[in-house]
Order: C-alpha cells, then structure tokens, then sequence
C-alpha cells in the first residue's frame, strides 16, 4: 500500500490551521507550525514533499520563508496561502522563492486538495527524473564494465586453447600452432577447408589472440547474399538509396573500424562484386550506396572458403589480384575424418552445449557409440556431428547414449578395416560373394546394435535362429565393442 504524502502547513492562525489539517488529513500525512523557527525544525528531521506556507506572518512573509527552504531543501513543493492578490508578490514568489501555486482567500476544499495532489504528483516526477539522470549518468560506465566482463571473458577462452577442441597428436594442433603465430600480426588471413571443419571458430582465435582483441569482431557469409544486399550490407547505404532505405546506414567494415571482419564463403562472389571488394581491401575505404563520398576504414580481414581457390583463378572465376591479396598467410584446416582422435572430446563437448540449449541433463555415450562415431567419415564435419548428437539426446531417454540411437549410415562395423569409411560397403572391390558378405555383416552389426546386442530379438527380426546368427557372428568376427575393448583385442 502506497504512504501518503507528507505536506507541512505553516500558519499563524490557530483556527486556520486545524481547518486546513481537518480536510487535508485524509489525503496527506499532515504536519503543522504555527512560526518559522518549527517549521524549519520538521523540516531537518522529516522527510516533507509538500509544503502550504501562509503568506503574512508576524516574523517573515511566506515568500522570504519559501525562499530560504528553496535553497536548504529544493527538492519540497512550495506552496503560498494568501488572503491578498498583491500581484508584486505573486512575482516575488515566483522568482525568488521558486513556488509552484499561489492560493488565495477564500480557498475552495476540493480545489485545495486538487492543487496539493497534482503538487505530490510533480514532487513524484521529480524524483523519478533525478533517478533517470543518475541512471543516465552511470550508464556508460556500467555499460562499459558489462562489455569488458564479456570481453575477457572470450578472450580468456580464445587466448587459453584458442576455443577449438583437440586431442594430442590431432592434426587440428599444427592449425592452433599457426593460428598463435600469425595473429598478432597485422595481415590478412586466408582459411580454407570443408565446411563444418570450424573456420569461423579459427577467424575468431585469430581475433581475440590479436592487438585488435578489444575491438569489433564481424562476421558476414557472402554465399547467403546476392551482389546487391551483399553490398549495402558490407558498404552501408544512404537513405533513399533503393527502395526500402528509410535512413542511413552503416556497413559491416565501417562498424567493425579498429578490428575484424570475417568473410565467410568469399569463392561464393560474383566477379563483378570482387571489382568492388578489391578496392576496399586495396585503398582502406568504402563509399556506402548513394554517397558520393568515401570513407576510411581500418579494418582486419579474414577470410575463408572451401574451395580451392587457386584452381578457381586458374580457371578464371577468381580474381588472380583479389586471391593474392586475401591469401598473405593461409591456414587450412583439416577435415574431421582426418582427426579421429579428436571425436570423444567434440562430440562430449558438444553432449554438454546441447544440452544446455535444449533443456536436457547432460548425459554420456557409450564406448560402442563413441567408436562408431570415430569409424564413419563425417562429409558434413563438425556440423553434421552436432546434428546428429542433438538427435540422439532428444531421441535417447537412458542415462547413457548408445550406439543404437545413431543414424543407420553411422552404425557401421569397427573393425572390417577400409570398408567402414564407405557410406555402401557394396561399392568396395572383391568377387560378387565378397561384396554380398560385406552387405550382410553389415545388415547384422546394425540389427544388433538397434536391439542392444539381443541375440534373441535380432534373430526374431532377421528370421534366423540363434544357432545360425552366432554362427554368421563368429563368421564375420561381429563382437560387441565394450567385449572387444576388455579383452585388449
């Protein structure tokens, strides 16, 4: 329940005062004096919003009293009762003493009431807009302590594995150790490799390890765009410039001034728009659509493609000038088939994020899973494991994700050596009988890893007994992996 207003009345007349403390009592907690001197003690150990001053006093006017509390307590709303219309001391009041209503004899109650409540109306707006400009004032500062929190707090990830996930020995370490060199140095950086193999996550290592790390960091994907969104979305454009352009507005190099621009997919361009990039790149500058002036930007530019784009400048369809210049340090990085090693910990890492997201208690895979995950090849790279690991959280409901809940073109066998890295094993060389074995160990490795390792439902769905699926599984040497795993084999 909100308190009510608090309004001192200051009057010498006994008989005015309690009239005026009877009618306003209801709507104001109402505090009297009948002199200055009482008046100003209340006023240093209460809080008063509100204060109704009689003009004639026997020591002081109303207007010399209402002047001094103008300059001790400025915050109070001052109000003037008076029974004279003397307008020289309605001026007076107004400039010196700052009040906010001059009253006249005789006062209607309800007219009363009204003024006294829109004056605490105006007490309350003035301290809401002293909050405001204090929160104003702050702002910057607790803005900036807010961005630099998170600042460090990616900069700390970047600058301490430089945020890409490996194992010993992975073939991603000679990227990482590549990625440390260059950075500090102010050149453009060209990354090349499949998509999903983590380009961006290298563009932003670059960054945060570089002296711009606490500039912007912008990234663009120029395969998402035709030439001319692609355009007023890097350069920036002024209004009425097309159709749609209501105001003026900056490009990406232009808000990333000071650091890194990313431009992802950059073989995707047309020719026409490599012309235009070029000369960003070469003179530092930019001219935004419908300017006729340019502007200096400085900017560090990454880059990456998965094409290979020398062949695409042998063939012409890449700018020999545009290559040159965004290649003075190249880093490719390797495909996710190449790095097994590397799977358990991706794929944990990514178990923990996509949990998070989705909402579900982070879990474990099993070791048969994991060994899956490790024998299939991956075209789609770090992508597509993180597709199929969020497929499996949502569709698994144990505590431990098995291999059950993989993709069928995943559950391939772990130990038929080269085959395995086939989406089809019947496409491997080998006699028609070679190929229809590869087929059928496949089909029962698959069946068994759907049923957990049942023999008896696997036998059921296969139409075999259990005397032939052993036979076929010692034929084929289909163990299950945890067996193979505790034996050493």
């Amino acid at each position: 329940m909100n308190s009510l207003p608090t309004l001192l009345i200051v009057d010498d007349e006994v008989r005015g005062l309690e009239a005026l403390e009877r009618i306003l009592e209801d709507e104001f907690e109402v505090r009297t004096a009948t002199n200055v001197k009482d008046a100003e003690a209340i006023l240093e150990r209460e809080w008063i919003q509100l204060l109704l001053c009689d003009q004639r006093m026997p020591e002081t006017t109303g207007v010399q009293f209402l002047s001094r509390v103008r300059k001790q307590w400025p915050d109070v709303v001052r109000i003037i009762l008076s029974g004279y219309t003397d307008a020289e001391d309605i001026i007076q009041g107004i400039n010196e003493a700052g009040i906010y209503q001059y009253i006249t004899k005789p006062w209607h109650p309800d007219n009363l009431i009204l003024t006294l409540k829109n004056a605490a109306h105006l007490f309350n707006l003035q301290r809401e807009n002293e909050l405001l400009n204090v929160e104003l004032r702050r702002m910057p500062e607790s803005l900036e302590q807010k961005i630099s929190g998170k600042r460090q707090r990616i900069q700390a990830r970047y600058q301490s594995d430089d945020g890409i996930i490996r194992a010993p020995g992975s073939a991603m370490e000679q990227v990482c150790v590549k990625v440390r060199r260059v950075a500090p140095y102010d050149v453009t950086v060209l990354l090349s490799g499949e998509s999903g193999t983590g380009k961006e996550l290298c563009a932003r290592a670059l960054h945060y390890n570089s002296l711009r790390c606490d500039k912007p960091f912008v990234v663009e994907n120029c395969a998402a765009l035709p030439d001319e969104l692609l355009e007023s979305e890097l350069f920036g454009y002024k209004r009425g410039a097309f159709t749609g352009a209501v105001e003026d507005r900056a490009g990406l190099f232009e808000r990333a001034d000071g650091g890194t621009i990313f431009l992802d997919e950059i073989g995707e361009v047309s020719a026409a728009f490599q012309v235009k990039l070029l000369r960003v790149l070469q003179e530092g500058e930019v001219r935004p659509l419908g300017c006729a002036q340019r502007r200096k930007v400085n900017v560090r530019v990454i880059a990456a493609t998965n094409r290979e784009l020398e062949a695409e400048v042998r063939c012409g369809r890449f700018r020999q000038d545009l290559y040159y210049r965004i290649s003075s340090f190249t880093i490719n990085l390797p495909p996710l088939r190449e790095r097994p090693m590397d799977i358990p910990l991706l794929a944990n890492a990514i178990l923990r994020q996509t949990a998070t997201q989705i909402g579900k208690e982070a879990r474990a895979f099993s070791s048969e899973a994991l060994a899956c995950m490790q024998a299939y090849h991956w075209p789609g790279n770090v992508r597509e494991l993180q597709n199929e690991i969020k497929h499996m959280l949502v569709m698994g409901d144990a505590d431990e994700l098995g291999a059950e809940l993989l993709s069928a073109k995943i559950m391939l066998p772990a130990q038929t050596g080269e085959e395995h890295a086939k989406e089809f094993p019947g496409d491997a060389g080998g006699s028609l009988k070679q190929r229809i074995e590869r087929i059928e160990a496949r089909i029962l490795r698959e069946a068994l890893i759907r049923h957990r390792w049942n023999k008896s439902r696997t036998a059921q769905e296969l139409g075999l007994s259990r005397v032939g699926l052993r036979g076929k599984l010692e034929r084929y040497a289909l163990e299950r992996v945890e067996q193979v795993n505790e034996t050493g084999s």
